[in-house]
């Protein structure tokens, strides 16, 4: 699946005299802010303009590049335990871990998104990336609320649930998802739980 600027290529190499003509699906707009800029100037990205801000990575989503960005809102960041969002914030490693795990290497418009894509995040880790019918999908959920806002640098797909990474969670949110979360309540139960966050 070929797009130009996220409009799909519909009919390609019609030959004219004087050039070659390519049919697309929508109107190409102008594109002038980066990633970043996206992120300075849309209010339902207030905590993730804050967490990019603590985690130094200004810089990247402003540099030459093309990468995608899976934007959490201040809905998905508003959707987690107030106790866990103040760690992860409070915690320079983890933070840039987490928001690593939402950033592609790649700009993957959601027109060349298909079922069973998996892609590489610049933490190192890989999401899922998929279509259910209409939807697209993240790890098989369709939680992605806004989709193909171009930026110079890359692509913007706002996502309404965070992503958090393993490296992110403490030794006691893993437990709770695991096989051994029966072992977690007993550490609990016994006043041990603080060992494990």
């Amino acid at each position: 699946i070929v797009t130009v600027n996220c409009a799909r290529l519909l009919k390609a190499d019609h030959h004219a005299t004087n050039g070659v003509v390519h049919v697309i699906d929508k109107v190409i707009a102008t594109t002038t802010n980066t990633i970043q800029q996206i992120i300075e100037t849309e209010d339902s990205l207030e905590t993730l303009r804050t967490a990019v801000a603590a985690s130094d990575l200004s810089s990247l989503l402003e540099s030459e590049g093309q990468y995608t960005l899976l934007a959490p809102t201040n809905e998905a960041f508003e959707k987690i335990p107030r106790e866990t969002l103040n760690r992860i914030l409070g915690d320079p490693e983890a933070l840039r871990d987490l928001l690593n795990h939402h950033i592609l290497k790649s700009a993957m418009c959601a027109e060349a998104i298909i079922a069973g894509l998996t892609m590489e995040t610049l933490e190192g880790t890989t999401l899922d990336v998929g279509c259910s019918g209409e939807e697209l999908t993240l790890n098989g959920r369709p939680i992605i609320a806004n989709k193909d806002v171009l930026a110079t640098n890359g692509v913007v797909h706002f996502v309404n649930e965070l992503l958090i990474p393993d490296s992110a969670k403490t030794v006691f949110e893993l437990a709770q998802e695991s096989e051994v979360s029966k072992s977690t309540d007993l550490f609990r139960q016994a006043g041990l739980s603080s060992h494990l966050t």
